[in-house]
């Protein structure tokens, strides 16, 4: 494994500040408690209800692993839940935000609770060689599934900076903290942290104090973006201005709703579509949605809204690829 910084990037510690991490754009404002107080007041009055067992049965394929675990050489991603997704990439196996765990939350009784299970257990998986973190809030940094897949694979953990020391007391072994622009490579595969529109905290008194982001994994002949939590910006069109096209963007579609609170760290579907153009990418895979409930909009409405997005856009249908939680598609 090797690290650098792009040489080419022209990088500007303006993310770095006395008070914390910053996002790229500097017009940013973040929303506080009492914005977060007056939304879970608002929930009250909701037109229709956020009981999952409301909706239509989701499609769940509980897939064995079989495929994964032959696959050596075939771009391939699964689709195991929320942000959970495997990359298979140069015969190297990523998973990304992994969580198993049925809450996301500080809490084992109480917060958000999971209304559909991982489409694959962790004894089905492939031996996993990486495993990326965006960032640290509790639905993308799961703790005590870290701790079972660090026991089951030793895998090595890229993620922002601030982070390490959490993980370490976890017990994970293999640790390296990233700055917006640093590469690692491993074996053939190099991996980028990049900018993202967001914030960290895990407790109301260390908002901003670990940096958030995604990955681009670049392939000898592929290219996978993974966006993490994201408003919209223009770092989208600043990563496909380094990279280049993009074979696939995992891009989130859910917990957008409200707009008034959400949009400034979550895209929503029209902007999802938005982003995937600015990217250059040929297929969108979305995520970050039909697991937990996060926000305000049904379970249910995040790829149809994408699709009406896709097609206000004049982009083909054929460009999204919306997983069943369990499927795996190879490229």
């Amino acid at each position: 494994m090797s690290t650098n910084i792009l040489a080419d990037s022209k990088i500007l510690k303006t993310h770095h500040a006395e008070s914390g991490f910053q996002n790229p754009n500097p017009e940013f404002k973040r929303k506080g408690f009492w914005d977060v107080f007056a939304w879970q007041w608002d929930r009250f009055f909701l037109p229709y209800s956020l009981d999952a067992k409301t909706y239509p049965e989701f499609p769940i394929l509980k897939n064995d692993g079989s495929l994964l675990q032959k696959n050596q050489s075939k771009l391939s991603v699964t689709w195991v839940g929320h942000a959970t997704t495997l990359v298979q990439i140069d015969g190297v196996n990523i998973l990304t935000d992994p969580i198993w765990s049925e809450r996301c939350s500080p809490l084992s009784f109480a917060g958000p609770k999971r209304y559909t299970p991982p489409g694959i257990s962790i004894t089905n998986l492939p031996k996993i060689d990486i495993i990326i973190l965006s960032h640290n809030h509790y639905d993308h940094t799961d703790i005590p599934t870290l701790k079972i897949l660090e026991e089951t694979f030793h895998p090595m953990v890229l993620t922002g900076l601030g982070n390490r020391k959490l993980l370490l007391a976890a017990g994970l072994k293999h640790v390296k903290e990233m700055d917006w622009w640093e590469e690692v490579t491993f074996r053939s595969l190099k991996l980028t942290f990049t900018p993202t529109q967001h914030f960290s905290g895990r407790s109301l008194f260390d908002r901003d104090e670990t940096l958030w982001g995604s990955f681009m994994l670049v392939g000898v002949k592929e290219k996978v973006y993974f966006a993490g939590d994201t408003g919209y910006y223009t770092h989208f069109k600043d990563i496909a201005n380094h990279f280049g096209p993009i074979d696939i963007a995992i891009l989130p579609i859910g917990a957008t709703e409200p707009r008034w609170l959400m949009e400034p760290v979550h895209i929503d579907p029209n902007q999802a579509v938005l982003s995937f153009l600015d990217l250059k990418a040929k297929y969108l895979v979305p995520m970050h949605y039909m697991t937990f409930v996060l926000s305000d909009e049904p379970l249910d409405s995040p790829v149809p809204r994408t699709k009406e997005a896709l097609k206000q856009s004049g982009i083909s249908e054929s460009a999204l690829v919306p997983l069943k939680i369990g499927e795996s598609r190879f490229f």
